[in-house]
């Protein structure tokens, strides 16, 4: 069972109630477009407005209880989930990293590090099913072309020794060697240019056929926006970032030699 299993039961059941889906929009309190990229498997609707469509199309908790089944099974955060979902989905995805290299390019010895940075006293075999569906998510980029994806990582997230010496070479080996194989596009954001036009973690993610979101992450939080006028500022922040940003070359420079830098301490 998996979210397409929801659309297709929210449009049966929508259609036999005769509802639109501005109908069914309006009764639950979003729009008609967003029921359509519901039934469509395209967005994943929040708790409440699952319960609404319970409640506006009769089904006893039906979409309450697929949604949380849904929810429960998956291997991510709950405040990430949904944009775990939506990477899987996007065409294309840019990112800003302030502190740690993007899960989508991570290895597992770095994203080991991070977790037990961040769960240390979590047993080993919580760690490793974290480590596990990071690296899973990654088979998004096995696609030659997409998602297209381009990463803004601060200096500090090459500087901070993560795991140590050995971890940090690897890691930013994997880095260079997607930026070289034209996987993706990367920049640094050197310490000298000053304060960044964004506070945190920022990734921003378009779509074919749905509008285009932003997702800020923080401290055990993360908010999707979908909001027309937030997202584009977001956007415009993104932008300037990229601007202050070295050039593609001069970053995968910086890049490497800062690899060598950790291949000489192992």
């Amino acid at each position: 069972m998996g979210w397409g299993f929801f659309g297709r039961e929210l449009k049966r059941r929508r259609e036999a109630a005769g509802l639109t889906q501005q109908e069914l929009g309006m009764r639950v309190f979003c729009s008609g477009s967003y029921i359509g990229q519901f039934e469509t498997a395209i967005r994943k609707p929040q708790l409440d407005v699952a319960q609404r469509i319970d409640v506006v199309l009769e089904t006893d908790g039906f979409f309450e209880r697929v949604w949380e089944e849904l929810f429960n099974s998956s291997p991510y955060a709950e405040w990430f989930t949904e944009a775990a979902y939506l990477q899987g989905l996007a065409t294309s995805i840019c990112e800003y990293a302030p502190v740690f290299v993007p899960g989508l390019l991570q290895t597992a010895a770095y994203a080991r590090a991070v977790f037990l940075g961040g769960f240390p006293f979590a047993p080993d075999s919580e760690i490793e099913k974290r480590v596990a569906a990071r690296l899973e998510r990654q088979r998004i980029l096995q696609d030659p072309t997409t998602p297209l994806l381009w990463v803004v990582l601060d200096e500090n997230v090459l500087r901070r020794k993560i795991g140590g010496a050995a971890v940090m070479h690897e890691q930013l080996m994997r880095v260079a060697s997607v930026a070289h194989e034209r996987r993706m596009g990367v920049q640094v954001l050197p310490f000298d240019a000053g304060a960044p036009a964004v506070g945190g973690s920022l990734t921003l993610m378009a779509f074919d056929d749905a509008p285009p979101v932003a997702y800020c992450e923080g401290h055990r939080t993360g908010n999707l926006l979908d909001d027309p006028a937030v997202v584009a500022h977001c956007q415009r922040s993104y932008d300037l970032v990229r601007a202050a940003a070295l050039s593609p070359e001069a970053s995968l420079s910086l890049i490497d030699s800062v690899a060598e830098e950790y291949a000489d301490e192992r």
